[in-house]
């Protein structure tokens, strides 16, 4: 397999040394350049970096509830919720608990124009994350500027609101290369964390690929972990790894 900076060069051109420490070395020219941002490597503790999360198809609002007041109770990142309870997680969390849903999702089908729509519906509704599948199947058909442009279209959409995007790899149907080439389209599309799984995949997080995936993206983007983080031993060795927010509906299991 070809090395990290020879992707990149691959795909964007041999250009001038990035200055925001990933290891793809040529910058990118990203839509949002973050080489003067914060690091997003420190962990301030584990409740503070969980996106408590109930996306079965079974969820109620009883169960949507009860996230709420856990996340509320120890002041969780955010609720990550399917787009249907937006406004009831809205009305229950206190101001430090972010509103989170989901975009293109599980399957990372959706055209670009539905996603770009999708988004906007999510916005509009007052959501402040957007957690986004890539358009898998443009990745795994080698069609990268689809998969960017899908991801853009979000991401425009995201910043203007205010709002972070984080995009799903959904790395269990991935080669190395591939999470490697998703992790620099998203940094160049203007997201502002990779993410691993949906947890609806074949497989979950893993250490080693949140490791390949912080040192893609370098310092300056949000890594997040997901999918099979069931106890605080697997969401500590994910941020030892490099992760700095772990998805996880088992929030008291990590805590």
């Amino acid at each position: 397999m070809n090395t990290i900076p020879e992707i990149a060069i691959r795909l964007y051109g041999d250009n001038e040394p990035c200055r925001c420490g990933g290891a793809h070395q040529v910058c990118l020219h990203c839509y949002k350049c973050r080489a003067d941002g914060e690091d997003q490597t420190e962990v301030p503790n584990i409740a503070e970096i969980i996106d408590a999360t109930v996306l079965k198809a079974t969820a109620n609002e009883a169960e949507v509830i009860d996230l709420c007041s856990m996340a509320n109770e120890y002041n969780t990142a955010s609720v990550c919720i399917n787009s249907q309870f937006i406004p009831l997680i809205i009305k229950t969390l206190n101001p430090k608990v972010k509103s989170c849903t989901v975009i293109n999702f599980p399957l990372g089908a959706s055209s670009a124009e539905v996603i770009a729509a999708e988004t906007q519906a999510v916005l509009s509704a007052g959501v402040k994350e957007v957690d986004m599948v890539q358009n898998l199947s443009s990745m795994l058909s080698g069609d990268y500027d689809t998969a960017y442009i899908s991801i853009n279209g979000s991401a425009k959409l995201c910043l203007s609101a205010g709002a972070l995007l984080k995009v799903i790899l959904e790395t269990c149907y991935l080669s190395e290369e591939q999470i490697i080439i998703s992790c620099l389209i998203a940094k160049k599309a203007g997201a502002h964390f990779v993410k691993t799984s949906t947890g609806f995949g074949t497989a979950g997080a893993t250490a080693e690929n949140i490791a390949l995936m912080r040192s893609v993206v370098g310092p300056k983007l949000g890594v997040k972990a997901s999918g099979g983080i069931r106890n605080r031993e697997q969401a500590l060795a994910m941020v030892a790894a490099g992760a700095n927010r772990i998805g996880a509906s088992s929030v008291k299991a990590l805590l």
